[in-house]
């Protein structure tokens, strides 16, 4: 195995965690279990987040090709993604923990429409699951050294890489749309204008 796989490896699986436990948030429909699976998707993207800068300064640090910086080289793909992350995702993240956690006190408290539908906010799980995906191409390149040189490879690899992304993305804004339509209250009927008194 290649010293820098074995760096990608590990960071890829945290990532993607994070992606999948963070799309599940809007299916939880219980406060208590909402704040606990918040709980893990913060510590995951935190540490994802410490990793990848870590590899990334490695790799900066570092004058050769040393594993460090094939590994720091793989995830400029995921640096935009990841900065997101740290920007907006990790606010939004503490923000519905917090709100969870003010719900928690009984184990049955159901979560409110208002709370998931901001737990499916497309910058809570877009980013992190486009920062673990971004890194999918770095892991297969250093599984298969000349898989992505390969002719014919890299315009379809790119083609599906760009849908993938936009159904992920329209996804999330689907489910987010739906959610807030239920979180807000109807409105009661106006009363109708009385109409003219027969005598």
């Amino acid at each position: 195995m290649e010293n820098h796989l074995a760096v990608l490896l590990p960071l890829t699986a945290v990532w993607l965690v994070a992606g999948w436990l963070a799309d599940g948030l809007p299916r939880l429909d219980h406060a208590r279990a909402l704040r606990r699976r918040t709980g893990w998707v913060l510590a995951l993207t935190l540490t994802g987040l410490g990793l990848t800068a870590a590899v990334l300064v490695a790799g900066l640090s570092s004058a050769d090709a040393t594993p460090a910086d094939r590994a720091a080289a793989g995830l400029t793909l995921a640096a935009a993604p990841a900065l997101v992350v740290a920007a907006c995702t990790l606010r939004r993240v503490r923000r519905l923990r917090a709100g969870a956690g003010a719900l928690s006190s009984a184990s049955r408290t159901p979560a409110p429409h208002g709370l998931r539908a901001s737990a499916a906010h497309p910058l809570i799980g877009l980013p992190v699951q486009l920062t673990g995906l971004a890194i999918l191409p770095a892991v297969a390149a250093a599984s298969v050294p000349d898989l992505l040189s390969r002719p014919g490879v890299t315009g379809p690899a790119v083609t599906v890489g760009v849908l993938g992304v936009a159904a992920i993305g329209v996804r999330h804004a689907l489910r987010h749309n739906r959610l807030v339509e239920r979180a807000v209250p109807a409105r009661p009927a106006s009363p109708r204008p009385a109409g003219a008194l027969h005598v």
